[in-house]
């Protein structure tokens, strides 16, 4: 099995589960999940790049919307 072909069982099963998929990002779990991965990140970044602070929150926020139910 090549690359195109794993990419396009990956589109299917995509496609296939996309309204699961979709409720388990906007699930309670999800934000959890989510707020300690971006909580993680965005520290490191600041850590890494202190003059950005604002903008890691900004992109931070961004994110956090897309993901979970909050």
């Amino acid at each position: 099995m090549g690359i195109d072909d794993m990419v396009n069982k990956g589109k299917d099963l995509y496609e296939e589960n996309k309204d699961k998929i979709s409720e388990a990002l906007g699930s309670e779990q999800a934000e959890g999940i989510s707020d300690k991965i971006l909580d993680g990140v965005s520290d490191f970044a600041k850590k890494v790049a202190p003059g950005a602070a604002d903008k890691i929150d900004e992109v931070r926020d961004n994110v956090d919307n897309s993901i979970g139910h909050e």
